[in-house]
């Protein structure tokens, strides 16, 4: 795959995601896609198959009322894919974790993509 090619799987997984859009935004993913996020050092979401993934996003939808994902930068690393976010959210209602309704979110994190057969096979989310 080019580097170009790369670029435009990942443009379009975060253009489906900043529209909700679950359905598109697997189109790329590989059937066995792995999936991990990580926060504060800690992993607190892993998945394993496009079902889990899909499962996973689908939970996700509810928590937040707005939501953008902004690639700041983007970079190849080897056989990696890494891309600098710019996240923002508003929370769509109260969370057991503390968060409140209406509360804005903005932070900036690293979300890196390896490839498989033409598709996203790993994504590991970091902030």
């Amino acid at each position: 795959m080019s580097s170009i090619d790369i670029r435009a799987i990942v443009d379009h997984y975060i253009d489906a995601y900043n529209r909700k859009n679950i359905d598109d935004m697997l189109m790329n993913v590989h059937p066995q896609i792995e999936f991990k996020n990580i926060s504060a050092g800690v992993v607190n979401a892993r998945t394993n198959g496009v079902t889990e993934l899909r499962t996973l996003a689908q939970q996700s939808l509810s928590l937040f009322s707005e939501r953008q994902q902004k690639i700041e930068s983007f970079e190849l690393q080897g056989s990696v894919a890494v891309a600098t976010i710019a996240f923002r959210a508003v929370v769509a209602a109260d969370l057991p974790n503390g968060l409140k309704k209406g509360q804005v979110l903005n932070f900036s994190g690293r979300s890196e993509f390896e490839f498989q057969d033409g598709a996203i096979s790993k994504i590991t989310d970091i902030s």
